[in-house]
């Protein structure tokens, strides 16, 4: 073959490899992006959805704790934001939920508890009934943090060299 057909396939060839090289990074930075801002979408929703359970919840349990006439409207909100968790959240976070839930019901049901009592259960842990779901988010949103770029390990070090080093 003539020298000149040789460098001109090769080049041919180079340019095809280097296009499709380009083509494929593209494509790549795409999916990874999409991926992340994904995650990015779904931690937040689980974080809001989390929230809101929390403050409706503590809510109705302080209520629950002074009266004995359920607050229907909110124990429908409640157990709303728990069906969203069943599609949004794993089994565990689901469980604490209905467990608070439970717990609220039940206290309706009690006797009403006096400023004393409020403290006596403040002192014994006792009132924190959202604790467990709390720990068990917290579970399940740590993994999903974002991962920094620069992690302490790829630091390099500044330490000044010794004199036996140099």
């Amino acid at each position: 073959m003539n020298a000149s057909i040789i460098s001109a396939l090769s080049a041919l060839a180079g340019a095809a490899i280097g296009g499709l090289t380009s083509v494929v990074m593209s494509w790549l930075t795409q999916v990874i992006q999409a991926r992340a801002q994904q995650s990015a979408h779904d931690k937040s929703l689980r974080e809001d959805l989390y929230k809101e359970f929390i403050d409706e919840a503590s809510k109705s349990y302080i209520d629950a704790l002074q009266n004995n006439k359920a607050d229907i409207s909110s124990l429908v909100g409640l157990y709303a934001k728990i069906s969203r968790m069943r599609v949004l959240s794993s089994a565990t976070v689901v469980e604490r939920a209905d467990q608070i839930a439970r717990k609220i019901v039940d206290t309706y049901l009690a006797p009403n508890v006096s400023f004393p009592e409020l403290r006596e259960l403040m002192i014994n842990g006792k009132l924190d009934a959202l604790r467990d779901f709390s720990e068990a988010c917290r579970a399940e949103l740590l993994p999903l943090r974002s991962e920094p770029l620069w992690t302490n390990s790829m630091t390099p070090s500044l330490k000044p060299l010794s004199p036996t080093s140099r």
